[in-house]
């Protein structure tokens, strides 16, 4: 199993797991996940990397329905810029691929920012570490496991 899912069960956190058959031609992972498993785009939530200005790498957990706010995600993580990380750089941190990036189990835990709107939830659903492999967990089991804070980030 991915790092992700194993984390879960070493810390015997409450989690269902979603998968389904990865189409490497659809054009958007989160949106795909939220089709092909019939829920709701907001209660998918995709994790994107970013690169503050002091060279720190930061996780940015929002809805897939909604697009990332750089300049308040930077501002979330003390800092007043932000960029999207390097694809390279990305895999070699968290250890996962891109479309398959989780939260959860990376490889070195980084400042990890979750959007507001997952607290209007029961449960999310986010990257369990590969494509085609969704967890579906508590905003506030994530927070806890991450040590994340949610901020409005969209």
């Amino acid at each position: 199993m991915t790092p992700a899912v194993n984390e879960l069960k070493r810390k015997k956190i409450a989690f269902t797991l979603h998968s389904y058959d990865h189409d490497p031609k659809h054009p958007s992972y989160g949106l795909e996940a939220a089709e092909k498993l019939g829920i709701a785009p907001d209660l998918v939530f995709k994790t994107l990397v970013i690169q503050l200005d002091d060279g720190r790498l930061a996780v940015a957990v929002l809805p897939v329905s909604t697009q990332l706010n750089l300049k308040k995600t930077a501002a979330a993580c003390g800092c007043k810029k932000a960029v999207m990380a390097d694809k390279a750089m990305v895999e070699k941190t968290t250890g996962y691929v891109l479309g398959g990036v989780s939260p959860l189990g990376q490889k070195k835990r980084l400042t990890t920012v979750i959007d507001a709107s997952a607290a209007d939830h029961s449960t999310i659903l986010i990257s369990g570490g590969r494509r085609g492999l969704d967890i579906e967990i508590s905003p506030a089991d994530l927070a806890s496991l991450t040590g994340g804070r949610l901020l409005q980030v969209t």
